[in-house]
């Protein structure tokens, strides 16, 4: 199956301007060679690599389409097979109708994430790169996008394989005490390598600590918007996103589900969810609504509690205060433009209050400046590592490194025999290659690559 050759559209499917179909194998070239025939009239074999070749698609005898090939040759591609994109005129009927003809001529409809998969098991990319390359896809901010590119471009596979280079020079020190005894060395480790645990120790530490970050920019914080009925809430959300998303009346209970939407807060995805009001009602439909609001304050990353304020607090904003929790929430005073001298101290969990009218669009700005800094206030610890990880996997192959060397050092402080440490090395080493995809299983890889789409 390794060994088929490949293909897929690798552009959306719809109308356009450019479909482009991919084409990876031995035997891309040879496909190529029964269908096309470059206005230029070479052989197939004779394009050069890395050439842009105008002509025309055929189907036995039946003109496809006018297209630009591109023809890239073993090993220099992305793949690191023969490749072959056929750039066609974009549509449903005209992609389609190329890729049939690719697929009847030899070619194998790849699966999904199949090509990067390839890149991977080829050797030309690490499986943190093959990640990255799924993250640029889906990222949401410039930030984002930023941190992916630098994982693709080896940022953290470098500072993978420094840190097993590391971890190795100690294996290198234990397995010659071990095997040669004859040879007098001493059981402690030299200092030099002690420095090598203490740095891998430091890093890895650094790099747990820049995940909480590094999630934050790719999936983003999820705020929600939570208040009584008819406090503002869907006129904040149309204030932020800077249009009319939500449906806004004077009537309470307009907004009977949750609405979310992401707005990039100066790099970081803002996933805004608008609530339904809470509050006490016979309205099925609304209460269902309701019961939605009150776990997303639960499972929310961060709350924006709205007053009303025209109006006194009552029962309903009490019970709501109650729900929340004070370490992730800002007050927001909105309908100061209509405000009344009301007594907030009952809201003890409001450190601070935010005024504003969203409605007339007054202290918008100001708001979303608090939210950026209470964000990165609660989300961001002050490191000195460069490289930010976003992935979950690498995060939790990183802890095991970090268990595995504390144990090392647990065993020099007591004094224990050399050769305990060679287990915890084993495991420092085998969990740092786990980031790496070095040691993977096919189910893992299965997981990483079936979240691609089929033509990447």
């Amino acid at each position: 199956m390794l060994f088929d050759t490949i293909a897929a559209i690798s552009t959306p499917r719809g109308e356009g301007g450019i479909g482009i179909v991919r084409i990876s194998g031995n035997h891309a070239l040879e496909i190529l060679g029964k269908i096309f025939r470059p206005k230029s009239k070479k052989v197939i074999g004779d394009l050069k690599n890395f050439s842009i070749n105008y002509g025309h698609l055929y189907d036995g005898e039946n003109l496809i389409d006018e297209v630009l090939v591109s023809v890239m040759k073993a090993p220099n591609t992305y793949t690191k097979e023969d490749m072959v994109e056929i750039n066609c005129h974009g549509g449903f009927v005209i992609t389609e109708k190329v890729l049939e003809t690719v697929l009847k001529n030899g070619a194998r409809l790849s699966e999904s994430g199949e090509f990067t998969r390839r890149a991977f098991l080829n050797g030309r990319l690490d499986l943190t790169q093959a990640e990255a390359v799924m993250d640029i896809i889906h990222g949401k901010t410039e930030k984002s996008v930023s941190l992916s590119l630098e994982q693709l471009r080896g940022d953290l596979k470098e500072q993978i394989e420094h840190l097993k280079k590391l971890v190795l020079d100690v294996a290198a020190h234990i397995n010659v005490v071990l095997d040669y005894p004859e040879e007098g060395i001493d059981d402690p480790l030299p200092e030099n390598l002690v420095d090598n645990l203490k740095e891998v120790m430091d890093t890895t530490d650094a790099l747990i600590k820049s995940y909480d970050k590094g999630k934050m920019i790719k999936e983003g914080i999820k705020t929600a918007i939570v208040g009584k009925p008819n406090v503002g809430k869907s006129s904040i959300l149309n204030s932020v996103l800077k249009e009319e998303r939500a449906i806004v009346t004077h009537v309470a209970g307009t907004t009977r589900d949750v609405i979310e939407e992401v707005v990039n807060l100066k790099g970081i995805p803002l996933v805004l969810v608008d609530t339904a009001g809470i509050r006490k009602t016979d309205d099925l439909v609304e209460n269902i609504g309701v019961e939605k609001s009150k776990k997303l304050i639960e499972s929310a990353d961060l709350i924006l509690f709205v007053v009303d304020g025209s109006r006194p607090l009552d029962d309903e904003d009490m019970r709501i205060h109650e729900a929340i929790k004070a370490e992730k929430v800002i007050g927001i005073l909105n309908k100061i433009d209509i405000r009344k001298d009301i007594d907030l101290s009952p809201l003890t969990k409001i450190n601070k209050w935010l005024e504003i009218s969203a409605i007339k669009n007054q202290g918008i700005d100001e708001m979303e400046e608090e939210i950026y800094k209470h964000i990165i206030e609660e989300n961001v610890e002050d490191s000195s590592q460069k490289i930010t990880i976003t992935n979950i996997r690498h995060k939790s192959a990183l802890e095991k490194t970090k268990q595995s060397v504390e144990n090392i050092f647990e065993t020099i402080e007591n004094g224990l025999p050399m050769d305990l440490m060679a287990v915890d090395i084993k495991g420092a080493l085998d969990s740092l290659s786990e980031v790496t995809g070095e040691i993977s299983s096919e189910d893992l890889l299965d997981h990483i690559f079936s979240n691609f789409c089929v033509g990447k």
